[in-house]
């Protein structure tokens, strides 16, 4: 590049000093000083504010930085220390291994002289001689083992602190890779600004920049390379694609009484997807839009995606499979039942890096395939067919079907399936939700497994409700890690050192007891937006699911009615137009058959005689399984605004 960087100060020492309603100074008390201008008191305070705290967390990383060092130079004089010990005890074993050849050869030839004499001469100060090379033999011995065990118990009681500090060493070269690679994402966008790039990233502003009285943004980062922008000899101002803004609220659940008994008296012992439910036992989502809430916490995918141990890998897709459970602990709302073709686009390709898309492929039984990829080099898919029971006291819901993730880097290729969500207080008392099972979330590529258990609530029960526990194991069945935590508030990974056998459990199996170094949270839940419990208890990605959008195709599940109309709390017409769209589509399934009866009567078909628009069913050759993939063409469909093929479920 043709330009170079004006300098930098460190925040740790600088003076910020404020010269009026707008300017402020940034020195070094030395020789570089910037005179800065905000557009607004308001927008120079926030930035006083923030360099304030940002120069309050370099001092104090500076300080610990020092500590740090202090600390590593004394744990390196332990370590030499211990090393000089083990030294010193390997040289006493190797001793003690001269004497053990050197007095068992002399035992040997002993007991061949005895074997060789003849009965009556010196056979008593022959075995004089035996006894006492014995005995050295003995005592020989005895110090080996003694020896042995000293140099045993000191690496014992030394290897949890090296273990330690070598996980130390690798977490902080974790962090200095995302600073590099921070920094680098940096520098190539100057270098597209500089060139004249035609997009800029949102966390980017434009402004003009100079030695004195130069304009800030809410956003920028000082880099001098965007003083190019008041340069006349460099390119003009450039258009930015602003970052849309997300609506955080929608209208208030509304309060309707409803005799609850008189539509579930009837419902007993049926399938919960064939009874036709009104829409106040629903919350004003569809069953897409809830499987998409399973990238809510994408990122711990981002993190598995830069592991270089498979292992280390399993832990981050197994925390997001129980991450996925964290949003159903208040949801007591039933989804809306897709229409046959409907489907759901999440495109979050500039906020997080990934889009996904859902389908119905399938009505009875009801079945949804779900597609998503993302930039950091993951890719997500899931077929997931509910099987429902409602039982009077509780209801029973049975996802079948897999999910799987592949990364793009190394190849692995996971697969799982979901735990029974049970609802119960059906008919008397407050509703509540459980999650109780087991789940096998298996690597294909490496034959690692993490077997995840999520314990059942019980009210006699010590253990903490919502508890989930998982241990990671290579093909070999060698345990790893262990996983701990809740599905509903967090998850913990530990390093396992030492397994043993314990007691006999409940159930009688033997118990295995795992040695582990100290547990790092892997997931936390994030908090629910304020006023949640008046719109259904949506997080802050579920407020979204539903917000109109241009563009979309016309089977989204935003552009479906009844669904628009209750998120209205206009509740009795949506009510008239569910029924009105359930008809229709019956009558669509009931001319499709009888085309498909007129044109082929003796070829056997799917119940539905559908051909899903966006995914085709294939046979897995990884897992073995058979499901709906994305066959392609969805994105390009919405870039042509091509939507002819899609057909009219609304």
């Amino acid at each position: 590049m043709g330009h170079t960087c004006r300098g930098t100060i460190n925040l740790a020492t600088a003076n910020i000093v404020v010269e009026d309603s707008c300017n402020f100074v940034i020195s070094n008390g030395g020789a570089q000083t910037y005179h800065l201008k905000a557009s607004s008191e308001v927008e120079r305070q926030r930035w006083v504010t923030a360099l304030e705290l940002a120069k309050a967390k370099a001092a104090h990383m500076q300080t610990e930085s020092g500590e740090r060092e202090e600390e590593f130079q004394l744990s390196q004089t332990q370590m030499y220390s211990t090393l000089r010990t083990l030294n010193s005890k390997v040289e006493d074993l190797t001793t003690c291994n001269d004497l053990i050849v050197k007095h068992g050869s002399a035992l040997q030839r002993s007991l061949s002289e005895l074997e060789g004499i003849c009965a009556g001469s010196d056979m008593g100060e022959k075995i004089r001689q035996v006894t006492e090379r014995a005995t050295l033999f003995r005592i020989t011995s005895n110090a080996m083992i003694n020896a042995c065990r000293d140099f045993l118990s000191l690496a014992q009681s030394h290897s949890k602190r090296w273990q330690k500090a070598l996980q130390t060493e690798r977490d902080q070269r974790i962090r200095l890779e995302e600073t590099i690679e921070q920094l680098a994402k940096q520098h190539n966008h100057l270098e597209r600004a500089f060139r004249g790039a035609t997009v800029l990233p949102p966390s980017f502003s434009n402004p003009t920049i100079g030695n004195k009285g130069e304009t800030l943004s809410p956003k920028l980062t000082f880099f001098d390379e965007l003083s190019l922008a008041s340069n006349p000899e460099s390119p003009q101002p450039l258009e930015i694609e602003p970052v849309r803004r997300r609506r955080t609220r929608i209208p208030d659940k509304p309060n309707y009484y409803l005799n609850l008994w008189s539509i579930m008296k009837n419902c007993i012992g049926k399938e919960l997807s064939k009874i036709p439910m009104p829409v106040n036992f629903n919350e004003p989502l569809s069953m897409l839009q809830r499987l998409s809430e399973d990238l809510e916490y994408y990122e711990l995918l981002d993190k598995a995606a830069k592991c270089q141990s498979s292992l280390e890998q399993m832990c981050y897709v197994a925390a997001f499979t129980v991450s996925s459970y964290s949003t159903t602990v208040h949801r007591t709302g039933k989804p809306f039942n897709p229409l046959l073709g409907e489907t759901f686009e999440l495109d979050r390709l500039r906020e997080c890096g990934y889009r996904s898309l859902c389908e119905q492929v399938s009505h009875h039984p009801p079945a949804a395939a779900h597609h998503a990829v993302s930039e950091k080099g993951w890719t997500l898919r899931q077929e997931i067919t509910l099987a429902s029971k409602f039982r009077g006291k509780y209801l029973s819901i049975m996802p079948l079907g897999s999910i799987q993730c592949i990364f793009a880097k190394s190849s692995n290729h996971y697969s799982w399936k979901k735990v029974t969500t049970t609802v119960h207080n059906i008919i008397v008392g407050k509703l509540w939700i459980d999650q109780s099972g087991e789940i096998d979330v298996v690597n294909h590529r490496t034959g690692d497994r993490c077997h995840l258990k999520f314990t059942p609530y019980s009210y006699f029960s010590r253990d903490v409700p919502r508890k989930v526990t998982g241990v990671v194991t290579d093909k070999d069945g060698k345990a790893h890690y262990v996983l701990s935590g809740t599905w509903d508030e967090k998850m913990e990974f530990s390093r396992v050192i030492q397994s043993s056998k314990g007691e006999n459990g409940t159930e009688g199996k033997q118990r295995t007891v795992y040695q582990t170094l100290k547990a790092k949270e892997i997931w936390r839940k994030n908090p629910l937006p304020e006023g949640t419990e008046n719109m259904y208890y949506f997080s802050s990605l579920a407020l979204t699911l539903n917000e109109p959008e241009e563009g979309v195709a016309p089977t989204d599940s935003r552009r479906r009615p009844d669904q628009r109309l209750m998120e209205e709390g206009r509740w009795d017409e949506a009510n008239t137009e569910k029924q009105r769209l359930e008809e229709k589509q019956r009558t669509v399934r009931r001319e499709r058959e009888a085309v498909k009866a007129a044109s082929s009567p003796e070829e056997g078909t799917h119940q539905d005689n559908y051909q899903a628009l966006w995914f085709e069913r294939i046979d897995d050759p990884v897992s073995e399984e058979t499901l709906h993939v994305y066959k392609g063409g969805y994105w390009e469909a919405k870039e042509q605004s091509s939507w002819d093929m899609c057909p009219d479920i609304f």
